[in-house]
């Protein structure tokens, strides 16, 4: 494949300078070597952005498939060039829209959340259905830049706090549904890997 290292460093750049949010080194590692130990073929991601994370799926495993979902015109049109940098138009599929309205048909063995953060239950209990048997739903920012960990009256703004709420209902989902297990990692910004019981 005709890339270089510098492609990666590039889009990690663009996204620096322009506060578009991509995965933190440690989570996009602990990420691709979940998708190699468990060999994961089908993925959906929630969330694009700038393509960043579907682009390093795409490149630990070569028979591996992304659909990702992105609401964001400039975004999804800035992921499109850099999967194209990549030639990997056929291996990622792009859909803009907002995946709240996405219906599909086609089961993953991987479903990564790393959208809205305020919206992840919502986005699991859309896409649970897509989900393979034994397939995993991965959902990164758990910590939200460590102020989950905080006490309300200490958060900055009425937004973030509103944020918290939801992240702190969504860790209680997980935790306590009785069809799915949920392990929390401390890893980047807080990676949840869900799975069936049973």
């Amino acid at each position: 494949m005709n890339y270089s290292i510098n492609d990666i460093r590039e889009i990690k750049s663009y996204a620096k300078d322009n506060n578009i949010p991509i995965m933190q080194d440690e989570g996009i590692e602990f990420l691709t070597n979940f998708i190699l130990k468990k060999q994961s073929k089908n993925i959906l991601e929630i969330g694009t952005a700038i393509g960043y994370s579907a682009i390093m799926m795409a490149l630990t495993k070569a028979d591996a498939h992304i659909t990702t979902i992105e609401r964001d015109e400039a975004r999804y049109m800035e992921a499109l060039k850099n999967i194209k940098k990549f030639n990997l138009e056929d291996r990622i599929t792009l859909i803009f829209n907002d995946a709240l309205n996405v219906k599909l048909e086609d089961e993953y063995d991987l479903i990564f959340i790393d959208a809205a953060k305020g919206k992840n239950q919502d986005f699991f209990l859309q896409f649970e259905k897509n989900l393979t048997r034994d397939g995993y739903i991965i959902t990164d920012n758990m910590y939200f830049h460590g102020y989950v960990e905080m006490e309300e009256e200490n958060l900055p703004s009425k937004n973030i706090q509103g944020i918290v709420r939801k992240i702190k209902d969504y860790t209680y989902f997980l935790e306590n549904h009785m069809l799915y297990k949920t392990t929390i990692y401390k890893i980047g910004d807080g990676i949840a890997v869900t799975e069936r019981r049973g």
